[in-house]
């Protein structure tokens, strides 16, 4: 009974089931602890191991057994308890089975999942039977802590790989902001045959987003259609991402609109959507949808909604939305809100009240607050807010030429030259070079980086050759316009 309490997720009567038996044999012992890992509920597995370890019945003590560990050693690693672990750990090497795989891949997860990759590879190493579960764990600490590289190494060495090894690596590359290896490990996936799920889209999805890799996106979407998956709105919502990041807005448009369950999620990235792509009073429009379908707004939601403030220099909008966020929900300003307040304040040209907001911020501003506001200070032409923004630039990146270039144009602007030779001579004093822009572009499914002045690539000379060639045919077009304008004078 206490089984099917499990399995059907009502561990509260399981427990009074429990606390009916007089004298609970391990086979009960082990089913609730069971019950309680699988139902997430840690602490209590944990303390009905504890409670197994201390009863004594008359006969016979009670020992843990290899059904025991796996699901103790579990609850540690969802609890993130790490003393907790290692005693365990400790109790299976005293009590429990020698070798026993579903125990040591236990083992291997919670140390992983505690950040301690030292005791992994020990219990891994030690392992007489490895499986796949033994070696995605391992890869699954190595993404963790962000560390791609050694997480590539093991999955290169895997004998056997499952799609949770692809996955895996797919995801970690993209939380890596390694969006073209992303793209790589999905497509070797699809060669050898391994066809993707629903957790593996949805991890590529954001990396193709991020590199405007469009028709592998559309190839996703269609396959998704073709296996039913697109109706599923965590599908849905990663479509929309990548169709709004990759400048197809009435793609995304579409897809939101035939989605039946429209989350927080779904609002959020089509209002953000359409904030990018200058529409402002139509994602304002849509954060009102939102607000009349009673689906409260999250931190995202308001970072569009201010987003499109700032973009259309809708201040006074911007401002109450602001207000809205912390007064109506409730919901804590982050930098990233600040960073879209600053830029809408600084944009209508109320520079002293957007100093003043910096100064009251409750974090730090960083670089990117003070860097809009130099922007907004040549903008609007305020030589005296830009000195102060750039005295703070000063501290936070010192060798960042590109605001050194910008306060030199704010005196041009002015026309103060001796300030803009100094500008100038600081510049080259410090021997600070632009760091070299660059763009990207999907050719037959392969994402080509163009990064300015790189002639390294193949094929340069006969893109710089087109280049020339397209220059030439604009200034063709230019004289022949210039000498229109002539003759109709």
């Amino acid at each position: 009974m206490v089984d099917v309490c499990d399995n059907s997720g009502d561990v509260k009567y399981a427990a009074s089931l429990f606390k009916q038996v007089i004298e609970p044999n391990v086979f009960l012992f082990n089913a609730l602890i069971r019950a309680y890992a699988h139902n997430n509920f840690y602490t209590l597995a944990v303390a009905v191991y504890k409670k197994m370890l201390r009863h004594e019945p008359a006969e016979n003590p009670l020992l843990p057994d290899r059904f025991t560990f796996p699901f103790v050693i579990k609850s540690c690693a969802g609890l993130t308890h790490h003393s907790l672990g290692k005693q365990i750990h400790a109790h299976v090497c005293k009590l429990g089975p020698k070798s026993h795989s579903m125990t040591e891949n236990a083992l291997i997860d919670m140390y992983t999942k505690c950040d301690n990759l030292t005791d992994a590879y020990k219990v891994f190493e030690e392992m007489t039977d490895r499986d796949v579960i033994s070696w995605n764990s391992l890869i699954s600490g190595h993404v963790r802590l962000g560390q791609m590289s050694k997480a590539r190494a093991m999955f290169d060495e895997m004998p056997n790989k499952s799609i949770v090894s692809w996955t895996l690596m797919i995801s970690g590359y993209t939380q890596t902001g390694c969006f073209a290896d992303a793209l790589v490990v999905f497509r070797q996936m699809q060669m050898v045959g391994i066809e993707p799920d629903e957790i593996s889209i949805i991890s590529v999805l954001p990396a193709c987003a991020q590199l405007g890799a469009l028709e592998l996106g559309k190839w996703i979407h269609m396959y998704c259609d073709r296996r039913g998956l697109s109706l599923k709105s965590c599908i849905c919502n990663a479509l929309i991402e990548m169709y709004a990041k990759s400048g197809c807005i009435e793609e995304a448009r579409q897809l939101f609109e035939h989605l039946t369950q429209r989350d927080v999620i779904s609002w959020s990235t089509m209002i953000g959507g359409l904030a990018n792509h200058g529409k402002a009073k139509e994602a304002i429009q849509m954060f009102q949808d939102m607000q009349r379908a009673k689906v409260d707004p999250n931190g995202i939601t308001f970072l569009g909604v201010l987003s499109a403030c700032a973009h259309a220099g809708f201040w006074r909008e911007g401002l109450m939305y602001f207000d809205s966020m912390r007064n109506d929900y409730n919901i804590r300003p982050e930098i990233e809100h600040y960073g879209c307040l600053i830029d809408l304040l600084g944009r209508s040209g109320r520079l002293n009240q957007t100093l003043d907001v910096i100064r009251k911020m409750p974090m730090k501003p960083d670089s990117k607050i003070w860097g809009s506001l130099l922007s907004s200070c040549r903008t609007h032409h305020n030589l005296e807010i830009a000195v102060t923004a750039m005295e703070h630039l000063l501290e936070l990146e010192p060798d960042d030429t590109g605001n050194y270039v910008l306060l030199s144009n704010i005196y041009a602007d002015l026309g103060k030259w001796d300030d803009v030779s100094m500008m100038r001579k600081l510049i080259r004093s410090k021997s600070m070079k632009k760091i070299p822009g660059c763009s990207l572009i999907e050719i037959n499914n392969i994402v080509q980086e163009f990064v300015s002045g790189d002639d390294s690539k193949p094929f340069s000379k006969d893109i710089f050759h087109m280049l020339e060639m397209f220059a030439m045919h604009q200034n063709e077009y230019d004289d022949i316009e210039d000498g229109s304008k002539q003759l109709q004078r």
